[in-house]
Protein backbone atom coordinates (compact mmCIF):
# COMPACT_ATOMS: atom_id res chain seq x y z
CA UNK A 1 0.00 0.00 0.00
CA UNK A 2 1.25 3.46 -0.89
CA UNK A 3 1.66 5.79 2.09
CA UNK A 4 2.07 9.54 1.88
CA UNK A 5 4.47 11.71 3.85
CA UNK A 6 5.41 15.33 4.18
CA UNK A 7 9.03 16.32 4.77
CA UNK A 8 10.26 19.78 5.71
CA UNK A 9 13.91 20.77 5.58
CA UNK A 10 15.78 23.98 6.26
CA UNK A 11 19.31 25.23 6.65
CA UNK A 12 21.74 27.92 5.67
CA UNK A 13 21.30 28.58 1.96
CA UNK A 14 23.99 27.25 -0.35
CA UNK A 15 24.15 25.32 -3.62
CA UNK A 16 23.35 21.61 -3.34
CA UNK A 17 20.72 21.50 -0.60
CA UNK A 18 17.92 20.39 -2.93
CA UNK A 19 20.13 17.62 -4.31
CA UNK A 20 21.08 16.46 -0.80
CA UNK A 21 17.47 16.27 0.36
CA UNK A 22 16.00 14.75 -2.79
CA UNK A 23 18.73 12.09 -2.78
CA UNK A 24 16.75 10.56 0.10
CA UNK A 25 13.69 10.14 -2.13
CA UNK A 26 15.74 8.81 -5.01
CA UNK A 27 17.61 6.34 -2.82
CA UNK A 28 14.41 4.85 -1.42
CA UNK A 29 12.30 4.87 -4.63
CA UNK A 30 9.91 7.45 -3.22
CA UNK A 31 7.53 9.29 -5.53
CA UNK A 32 7.74 13.07 -5.22
CA UNK A 33 4.22 14.47 -5.58
CA UNK A 34 4.55 18.15 -4.73
CA UNK A 35 7.07 20.63 -3.37
CA UNK A 36 7.48 24.23 -2.34
CA UNK A 37 10.88 25.85 -1.86
CA UNK A 38 12.03 29.30 -0.87
CA UNK A 39 14.92 31.33 0.44
CA UNK A 40 14.23 33.31 3.62
CA UNK A 41 17.02 35.81 4.24
CA UNK A 42 20.11 33.56 4.21
CA UNK A 43 18.11 30.42 5.08
CA UNK A 44 16.65 27.85 2.72
CA UNK A 45 13.30 26.14 3.42
CA UNK A 46 11.55 23.38 1.51
CA UNK A 47 8.45 21.20 1.89
CA UNK A 48 7.98 17.95 0.00
CA UNK A 49 4.90 15.76 -0.33
CA UNK A 50 5.92 12.25 -1.34
CA UNK A 51 4.77 8.65 -1.24
CA UNK A 52 6.35 5.26 -0.71
CA UNK A 53 5.28 1.63 -0.74
CA UNK A 54 8.20 0.58 1.49
CA UNK A 55 6.84 -0.61 4.85
CA UNK A 56 10.18 0.27 6.53
CA UNK A 57 10.50 3.74 5.01
CA UNK A 58 9.98 5.59 8.31
CA UNK A 59 13.05 3.99 9.91
CA UNK A 60 15.09 4.79 6.80
CA UNK A 61 13.84 8.39 6.71
CA UNK A 62 14.69 8.87 10.39
CA UNK A 63 18.27 7.76 9.77
CA UNK A 64 18.60 9.94 6.67
CA UNK A 65 17.20 13.02 8.42
CA UNK A 66 19.69 12.64 11.27
CA UNK A 67 22.51 12.11 8.75
CA UNK A 68 21.54 15.29 6.85
CA UNK A 69 21.72 17.32 10.05
CA UNK A 70 24.98 15.79 11.21
CA UNK A 71 26.84 15.84 7.88
CA UNK A 72 25.28 18.74 5.98
CA UNK A 73 23.77 21.04 8.62
CA UNK A 74 20.28 20.62 7.12
CA UNK A 75 17.44 20.03 9.59
CA UNK A 76 14.78 17.72 8.15
CA UNK A 77 11.59 16.33 9.66
CA UNK A 78 8.87 14.13 8.22
CA UNK A 79 5.33 13.17 9.12
CA UNK A 80 3.20 10.25 7.95
CA UNK A 81 -0.04 11.37 6.28
CA UNK A 82 -1.58 7.92 5.77
CA UNK A 83 -2.59 6.32 2.53
CA UNK A 84 -3.70 8.46 -0.38
CA UNK A 85 -7.01 10.19 0.23
CA UNK A 86 -9.14 12.32 -2.01
CA UNK A 87 -10.21 15.48 -0.26
CA UNK A 88 -13.32 17.15 -1.52
CA UNK A 89 -12.30 20.53 -2.85
CA UNK A 90 -14.29 23.53 -1.70
CA UNK A 91 -15.97 25.35 -4.53
CA UNK A 92 -15.26 29.00 -5.06
CA UNK A 93 -13.10 31.39 -6.98
CA UNK A 94 -9.44 32.14 -6.36
CA UNK A 95 -8.37 35.72 -5.83
CA UNK A 96 -5.09 37.46 -5.20
CA UNK A 97 -4.84 39.57 -2.07
CA UNK A 98 -1.99 42.10 -1.90
CA UNK A 99 -1.10 44.09 1.20
CA UNK A 100 1.66 46.62 1.78
CA UNK A 101 2.50 49.19 4.39
CA UNK A 102 4.74 50.06 7.29
CA UNK A 103 5.88 46.94 9.12
CA UNK A 104 4.48 46.35 12.58
CA UNK A 105 3.53 43.35 14.67
CA UNK A 106 0.31 41.51 13.93
CA UNK A 107 -0.22 42.31 10.26
CA UNK A 108 -0.34 38.72 9.04
CA UNK A 109 -2.25 37.61 12.13
CA UNK A 110 -4.98 40.24 11.71
CA UNK A 111 -5.50 39.59 7.99
CA UNK A 112 -5.43 35.79 8.34
CA UNK A 113 -7.84 35.99 11.32
CA UNK A 114 -10.29 38.01 9.25
CA UNK A 115 -10.08 35.40 6.50
CA UNK A 116 -10.53 32.53 8.97
CA UNK A 117 -13.66 34.17 10.42
CA UNK A 118 -15.12 34.19 6.90
CA UNK A 119 -14.09 30.51 6.31
CA UNK A 120 -11.74 31.60 3.53
CA UNK A 121 -8.84 29.28 2.76
CA UNK A 122 -5.36 30.66 2.10
CA UNK A 123 -3.90 28.61 -0.76
CA UNK A 124 -0.54 30.31 -1.01
CA UNK A 125 1.22 33.01 1.00
CA UNK A 126 4.36 35.03 0.42
CA UNK A 127 5.43 37.93 2.58
CA UNK A 128 8.54 40.04 2.64
CA UNK A 129 10.03 42.71 4.88
CA UNK A 130 12.21 45.31 3.22
CA UNK A 131 13.58 48.72 4.09
CA UNK A 132 12.97 52.02 2.36
CA UNK A 133 16.22 53.07 0.64
CA UNK A 134 15.90 56.71 1.72
CA UNK A 135 14.54 56.53 5.26
CA UNK A 136 15.38 52.97 6.29
CA UNK A 137 11.77 52.48 7.38
CA UNK A 138 10.68 48.83 7.53
CA UNK A 139 8.05 48.02 4.89
CA UNK A 140 5.96 44.84 4.79
CA UNK A 141 4.51 43.30 1.64
CA UNK A 142 2.25 40.27 1.56
CA UNK A 143 0.68 38.39 -1.33
CA UNK A 144 -1.91 35.65 -0.83
CA UNK A 145 -3.86 33.45 -3.13
CA UNK A 146 -7.20 32.80 -1.44
CA UNK A 147 -10.27 30.71 -2.25
CA UNK A 148 -13.39 32.80 -1.85
CA UNK A 149 -16.44 30.54 -1.34
CA UNK A 150 -19.32 31.13 -3.74
CA UNK A 151 -21.70 32.01 -0.92
CA UNK A 152 -19.55 35.01 0.17
CA UNK A 153 -20.80 38.36 -1.07
CA UNK A 154 -17.74 39.76 -2.89
CA UNK A 155 -18.55 43.45 -2.31
CA UNK A 156 -19.27 42.89 1.39
CA UNK A 157 -16.03 40.91 1.74
CA UNK A 158 -14.07 43.66 -0.01
CA UNK A 159 -15.55 46.28 2.36
CA UNK A 160 -14.59 44.17 5.39
CA UNK A 161 -11.08 43.74 4.04
CA UNK A 162 -10.82 47.49 3.50
CA UNK A 163 -11.84 48.04 7.15
CA UNK A 164 -9.08 45.66 8.29
CA UNK A 165 -6.56 47.56 6.13
CA UNK A 166 -7.72 50.92 7.50
CA UNK A 167 -7.42 49.70 11.11
CA UNK A 168 -3.86 48.53 10.39
CA UNK A 169 -2.95 51.61 8.29
CA UNK A 170 -1.96 49.43 5.32
CA UNK A 171 -3.18 49.13 1.75
CA UNK A 172 -5.00 45.89 0.91
CA UNK A 173 -6.03 45.16 -2.66
CA UNK A 174 -8.15 42.26 -3.86
CA UNK A 175 -8.00 41.09 -7.46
Amino acid sequence: MKNRYILTAFGQDRPGIVAEVTEIFYGHDCILEDSEMTKLSDEFAVIFLFSSEDKDIEDKLSLDCRRLEREKGVSAFFRHLGSEVHIEEKSGKTHRLHMEGLDKGGLLYRVSSFLAEKDINIIHLHSHRDFSPLSGTALYTMDMEILLPQEIDFDEFRRGLRQVGNSLHVDIELE
